[in-house]
């Protein structure tokens, strides 16, 4: 049974940091790319980051680079998305997800083949 379970979201004041995890059991977590995705309410689900199997190669959209940082441990299976200076416009579900068929740029819905049950991030001002 596929499982990703993510933690670590809650409630912080613009510019504070977060980190999120999420465990993965359940599948081949070090054969696949990993990523992030982030939904508000009335929004389509947006891919946020992704990491290479091995964790040495990793892509970051421009709205979250250089204040968001993928990274995983693959002998925890686990995933992680450290959040600084964060924003409200951060605020929003994220998911963890694996992904199937990644190539390049950013991780799309439709590369995922399993998704995590969300973890809510509230940034406010």
């Amino acid at each position: 049974q596929v499982q990703l379970v993510e933690s670590g979201g809650g409630l912080v004041q613009a510019g504070e940091s977060l980190s999120l995890s999420c465990t993965a059991s359940g599948y081949d977590f070090l054969g696949l790319y990993m990523g992030w995705f982030r939904q508000v309410p009335g929004k389509e689900r947006e891919g946020v980051s992704c990491v290479s199997p091995s964790g040495s190669s990793t892509y970051t959209v421009d709205s979250v680079k250089g204040r968001f940082t993928i990274s995983r441990d693959n002998a925890k299976r686990t995933l992680y998305l450290l959040m600084n200076n964060l924003k409200p416009e951060d605020t929003a579900m994220y998911y963890c997800a694996a992904l199937l068929g990644y190539r390049t740029g950013p991780p799309s819905r439709g590369m995922v083949g399993y998704w995590g049950q969300g973890t809510q991030v509230t940034v406010s001002s």
